[in-house]
């Protein structure tokens, strides 16, 4: 698979049909999972491959959980205050196996890093009302430290509270946007 199999188009994300959702160990022997509830963005098909634009309202996460969701709106996690929005933009695309590695920019608490997106294509709908949809499914995993998340409470037997490694995973449905 060498090209994504669509045409020239621009899309939308339906923030009502997507999720962009995130999980880390805790304690070393579970994982603590959340979602963020607000977020934004395009996708643009050219020559086989895809842009894409994501903006992320950081302060909308949520871990079913109040207290230790305020804790990682703090400045020891995401500072939301200071930084409310959190982005990807990519950068380029290449097929992999039976997908497709988006490579772009993430910059999260005012810190950009480049990471790879490991994207799978779902496929396209005539869609229910509202238009073509497409859909598309993508995960990567990024170290906290790395976004200046640095906070380390160690347990009385030396592991940490809070792991290292952060799972993301972008579940995407984009309604197509016309052109005039």
């Amino acid at each position: 698979m060498s090209d994504l199999p669509l045409e020239p188009s621009s899309w939308l994300i339906d923030p009502d049909h997507s999720s962009i959702d995130f999980s880390v160990r805790h304690l070393m022997v579970s994982r603590v999972r959340g979602t963020f509830q607000s977020f934004s963005g395009t996708i643009t098909v050219e020559d086989g491959t895809a842009g894409v634009v994501v903006e992320i309202d950081t302060s909308s996460l949520t871990t079913r959980n109040a207290r230790r969701d305020e804790h990682l709106r703090s400045g020891d996690f995401l500072d939301t205050h200071d930084h409310p929005k959190a982005t990807f933009e990519s950068t380029g695309m290449t097929a992999s196996g039976d997908g497709y590695v988006l490579t772009g920019d993430l910059t999260l608490r005012g810190v950009t890093k480049q990471v790879d997106l490991h994207v799978s294509y779902l496929g396209r709908n005539g869609g229910v009302g509202k238009g073509e949809v497409v859909g598309f499914e993508a995960t990567t995993t990024i170290t906290r430290q790395d976004f200046g998340i640095t906070i380390d409470v160690p347990t009385e037997t030396g592991d940490k509270v809070v792991g290292d490694a952060v799972s993301l995973s972008f579940d995407v449905e984009a309604v197509r946007l016309q052109t005039p």
